[in-house]
């Protein structure tokens, strides 16, 4: 899984530093010995994914894709493409999530309810396997507002790389290392975190969701958060995709009507990942 990177002065750090990186998360993992891997597609778990099944072999790494209405049909492909293409032992299990009323509610422990329901679907899948759980937390997600680390946790699960000390840059910079194409990849949080606090998660929201981000996708905006406020949608994009956005205006507009809103604003202040964690407090 290596590839070729130039030796020039800067490149020869930046490879010295991302195998540092790696061979810590490699330690964490051989640790563990057998592990079942929360499988999102993202750049996060898929380092998981790869390293562990690198580390340990294909009979100690059981990757597992949660499923739910929450997962973007598009996420759940990519699991479904990176799986086989990197040749990881994969499946598939079911959550319940959207059952619970203390998650459909969404107040500030959300993910809490959302993360619970994945540990009741992944431990037996570790308990067959004889492994530990593993999710694909950096050391930057320890400083958002995220509960469900903290049910994961009660739960036994284990975060290797924030015991190896890795960062969300040292992600990207490991995952280019060994030339997964996951390095780049946009952050794709649940589509529930798209919905403000105190508005219900509910399925027909979260399919209009979907229905937008995936019409924005195909017009060239990979990275694309559609904020639900009811009739509205508020549209996040990079800083630098602004104006390809507003140069769009036309098509931007016409895919996110089409997903049921009635009006489409352009946050100005561009993509902020969690940012209505600030809604908090």
């Amino acid at each position: 899984m290596s590839i070729t990177v130039p030796r020039d002065g800067t490149a020869a750090a930046a490879d010295v530093a991302a195998e540092d990186s790696l061979a810590r998360l490699a330690a964490e993992l051989r640790r563990l010995d057998r592990v079942v891997v929360a499988f999102s597609g993202g750049a996060d778990s898929a380092l998981v994914a790869a390293v562990a099944t690198r580390e340990l072999g294909i009979d100690k790494v059981l990757c597992v894709t949660a499923v739910s209405p929450s997962l973007a049909g598009t996420e759940r492909a990519d699991c479904a493409r990176l799986a086989a293409v990197w040749g990881l032992r994969w499946r598939e299990v079911a959550t319940d999530e959207m059952e619970r009323a203390a998650y459909r509610v969404n107040d500030a422990d959300r993910c809490f309810h959302c993360k619970d329901a994945l540990m009741d679907a992944l431990a037996p899948c570790a308990a067959a396997e004889g492994a530990t759980v593993v999710l694909g937390v950096n050391l930057d997600d320890l400083a958002d507002h995220r509960p469900g680390q903290r049910a994961a946790r009660e739960r036994g699960a284990r975060f290797p790389m924030v015991d190896a000390g890795l960062t969300k840059a040292d992600v990207r910079a490991v995952s280019r290392h060994l030339g997964l194409d996951t390095w780049d990849k946009p952050a794709a949080a649940c589509l529930a975190s798209r919905i403000p606090y105190g508005t219900p998660v509910e399925l027909g929201v979260l399919s209009a969701v979907e229905r937008a981000e995936r019409a924005l996708h195909r017009l060239g905006f990979p990275a694309v958060r559609v904020r639900h406020y009811g009739d509205t949608a508020r549209l996040e994009v990079p800083l630098a995709d602004l104006a390809a956005v507003v140069a769009e205006r036309a098509a931007v507009s016409e895919a996110v009507h089409a997903a049921g809103y009635r009006y489409v604003t352009l946050d100005l202040d561009g993509l902020r990942s969690g940012n209505l964690n600030d809604a908090l407090g």
